[in-house]
This record gives C-alpha cells, structure tokens and sequence, in this order.
C-alpha cells in the first residue's frame, strides 16, 4: 500500500507520455528488426516471441523501476535481433532457443560472479564495436535494395528520418513510420482490412542443444549484450545520476528472465538506451527522484502490446515489405555511426577492428559456424598479432636509447 501511495504521488502526465512514447520507438523500430528475423517461422510462434520479449521487458521495466526508484528501461537486444536474421534460416528453432538459454545463462553467470567489468575491460572496444558494426551494416544495406521497386516510398521515409534527426532527433523513428504508412495509405499499398484485437497465447519451444548453434548464435548474443547494450545502457543510468541499480543486479535480472521466457522465443533481454535517455532526461520529469515513473509506464506499455502481440505483428504484416525494410535499417543507422566511430577511434587497433568489420559484414560461414564468431576470433588475433609485433618492435628501440 505505501508502495502504491508513493506511486500515486510521484506520478505526472510528462513521465507517462515520455515511458509511453520510448515503448512505442521500440515497436515502431526494434521490433521490425524481429519481424524480419522470424520471417520464416509460423506466425503463432512469431508472436510468441513478440509476447515473450514484450512481456520480460514490461515486468522487468515496472519492477526494477519501483524498485530501485531509477527509470530502468529493458528491452529486447536490438544487435542481436539483427544477428538473427542471418543465422535463424539455417537452425531449426528449438536449437535456436537452445543457444539464447545458453547465451543467458553466460550473462547470468557474469552477473552473480562480478566479472561484468573486468570482461568487458579485456575485449579490445575497437573489435567489439566493429563486430557490431559488421552485424548491423549488412542488415542496413538492404533497405536501399526496395528503391527499385518503391523508390517514392523508401526516398519519403529517407527524407522523414533525417528531418527527424535534425529537429527531433529522439522521434525520428517514429517520423518514419508514420511518414512510411501515409504514402502506402495514400497510394494505396495497404494490404487487407485491419486485423480484429485479440489476446496472444504463447507457444512453447522445448529447447534442443547444438554446439554450432552455441558457437554461432550464443557467444556473438553474450558479446553484443555485454559491449552493445549493457555498456551503453548503464551510461544512460550513471549519465542522468543515477547510481542505483548497479550492473551486476541488473544483469542477473536481465539475464534470468531472459533464460525463463527462452522457451518462448526470448532471444535476450537488457537495459535499454535510446529510449532510456527518454525516460532518464529533464522530459520526463524535472525531478530527477520522480522519473522513476517513466520507467513504469514504459513497462506497462510493454505489457499492453505484448498481450496483443499478435495484432500488433497482424497491423505490420499490411504494409509493404519495403517499408518494413526501410523502417528497420533506418532505426539501426545511430547504432552503426557511433559504433563505427568507436571502432577507428584508436588508431592502434584500425587494422584489427577492419578485419573484424569486414568478415562480419561478409556474412561468411566456416564449419557451420558464423560470421559474427569468425569475426571475433579473427579480429582478436590480428589485434594480438599487432600488440605483440609493436612489443618487440620498442626493445631494440629501448636498448639503443641507453
């Protein structure tokens, strides 16, 4: 009850319309991404894996939130949806559900152990940041691939992102969309009538497990959600001031719940950071100790479209594929620039960070296993190869100075 009352006193219209609107960015971009990823699998199992996401984020977002009284923004690993689009045509999908409960597990392990920081202090961020790089660079491209056949389409909703990003820059995406969905309305390219509300019932996947699954999908999901998505989501956190929750608690959380709905097609959960800068700015509230709200809105949100996953997945399966793909691979461009800029930012690891680049974006796949490991473990050598070659290449100079 005291719980609910300090609820009731804290709230404010800004910090529900700002969790709201961070939600809606989420399923207005992000979950594109999944649609597109899923594309092959029956639609029951599809929103399954919509509610299964949908849901984690939402309970999580409303707990830690009143919890820790932080807005605390999770959402589902928008890199590692990309991963998937690739990787989910050639496993059969209880294998892939196998390796995201593997893949949760390593992160749930890295949480109670405190090795969070120290593991992401031993991957060179050059490397990290062009695996990242190379997953969403491939995914992007394809958005360019429907001017051919939507050319007024695509360049409308090209033009409404970077009007956005000049003037609204967090609504962007939203601009998109709705600038997408006029001109498919107005030249009328919406497919068949709105589709009826109903509740989504998920589907159980029982799990299957296969190494060159864990390989492929489970290292790459554990290395993008550390570097791609923890990282930046905990400097939301700290830049707003906020030092609760710390991230240790908050990746056991993130990593057990996602283990829990794995089942269900959770491919991963973790602390947002777009969307939580929504949630943790001076929009939301003036008072930083009352943001807190953003946070539950946002998750109540969640909960709202995930039990209507189904009907929200009914809505985009209406609109041209063009626009899905525009829509998704505009979303990603802030993701890859400032990735990019971080993998070039030290001059020392440039030609590391290239290989890395390079043989993620080929999509390349040797022994059953794929690009994002190969480009990993290649990025890694070449970067150990170069620290070593400089090594021995100072003592001769060392030797000579004395």
């Amino acid at each position: 009850m005291a719980l609910a009352r300090q609820l009731l006193r804290d709230v404010s219209l800004p910090a529900i319309l700002a969790g709201v609107i961070a939600t809606l960015i989420s399923f207005a971009g992000p979950l594109v991404i999944v649609f597109q990823a899923a594309s092959g699998l029956p639609a029951p199992l599809l929103a399954s894996w919509v509610w299964a996401i949908s849901i984690g984020s939402g309970v999580l977002g409303v707990g830690l939130s009143l919890y820790y009284r932080a807005p605390t923004v999770i959402a589902w690993s928008i890199p590692g949806s990309v991963l998937l689009v690739s990787l989910l045509p050639t496993v059969a999908f209880p294998v892939a559900v196998g390796a995201y409960i593997v893949a949760s597990v390593v992160l749930l392990v890295v949480g109670v152990s405190g090795a969070f920081d120290r593991i992401v202090a031993r991957l060179p961020p050059a490397i990290t940041a062009a695996m990242l790089a190379g997953i969403l660079f491939g995914f992007a491209t394809k958005l360019f691939v429907g001017m051919a056949a939507q050319l007024w389409l695509v360049l409308a909703m090209f033009a409404a992102f970077f009007v956005g990003r000049r003037w609204f820059p967090r609504y962007a995406v939203v601009a998109v969309l709705l600038t997408g969905v006029g001109v498919a309305l107005a030249s009328g390219q919406v497919r068949g009538p709105l589709p009826a509300l109903a509740l989504t019932t998920p589907v159980w996947v029982t799990p299957q497990f296969d190494w060159q699954a864990i390989v492929s999908i489970s290292i790459p999901l554990v290395v993008v959600a550390l570097t791609g998505q923890f990282v930046p989501g905990m400097a939301v956190l700290r830049t707003s001031g906020y030092l609760r929750p710390a991230a240790g608690p908050l990746l056991v959380w993130s990593a057990a719940g996602s283990a829990l709905l794995a089942p269900f097609g959770c491919h991963g959960l973790n602390p947002g950071a777009v969307t939580a800068a929504i949630c943790t700015g001076p929009e939301a509230h003036p008072d930083v100790s009352r943001r807190y709200v953003a946070g539950v809105a946002g998750g109540v949100a969640y909960l709202v479209l995930g039990c209507f996953a189904g009907t929200v997945l009914a809505l985009f399966s209406t609109l041209p594929k063009e626009l899905i793909a525009t829509l998704a691979g505009l979303a990603l461009f802030p993701s890859i620039a400032g990735a990019l800029t971080t993998a070039v930012a030290d001059a020392r690891d440039r030609d590391a960070a290239l290989v890395t680049f390079i043989v993620c974006a080929s999509g390349m796949s040797l022994f059953g296993v794929g690009a994002a490991f190969w480009s990993l473990l290649f990025g890694v050598a070449t970067h150990l190869l170069l620290q070593w070659r400089r090594g021995h290449a100072a003592v001769p100079a060392e030797q000579a100075s004395r």
